[in-house]
């Protein structure tokens, strides 16, 4: 399993190409050689990025439910929307969708920000918006999220 680090910025071409940032394409390592899911973000207005085989975990993990559930193929129909497998072209970059694109960034200023195995892609004035959120009180939520957890790291 890959873990990520870090936070870029970096501009979206009129292509909707973009050019990873060399400190996160390093990370990637051999991930590097494989396609990417990229795929509309469940609770946030952003992209996310996944490496091939990060997201044939999810699916294994999706797989498992059962299909003659109505919410189980709601759920599966809705998290797979707009799904598209991308790869880095000749020149590094990768070829955003161009109806996601439209849709999720409203200039070329990017912010790609790493959510542990996958990576985040947002529009740069959204994720400050979202960051900057004067309502979420960030040390009640750390220790909402992390207060319970033992010291243990194995």
């Amino acid at each position: 399993m890959i873990s990520l680090i870090g936070t870029y910025e970096c501009k979206i071409d009129i292509k909707s190409r973009i050019m990873l940032p060399v400190n996160l394409k390093r990370q990637f390592g051999d991930y590097i050689n494989q396609s990417f899911i990229v795929k509309r973000s469940v609770f946030q207005d952003c992209l996310e990025l996944h490496p091939f085989s990060e997201w044939k975990l999810t699916m294994k993990k999706i797989n498992k439910l059962n299909k003659f559930v109505k919410k189980n193929n709601d759920f599966i129909r809705r998290y797979n929307a707009g799904v598209r497998i991308i790869e880095f072209d000749n020149n590094g970059r990768l070829l955003i969708p161009k109806e996601l694109s439209k849709q999720y960034f409203s200039s070329n200023e990017l912010v790609l920000t790493s959510a542990i195995n996958i990576i985040e892609i947002w529009d740069k004035s959204k994720y400050e918006k979202v960051i900057n959120d004067s309502e979420i009180d960030f040390a009640q939520l750390s220790e909402s999220v992390m207060g319970n957890l033992s010291n243990d790291v194995s």
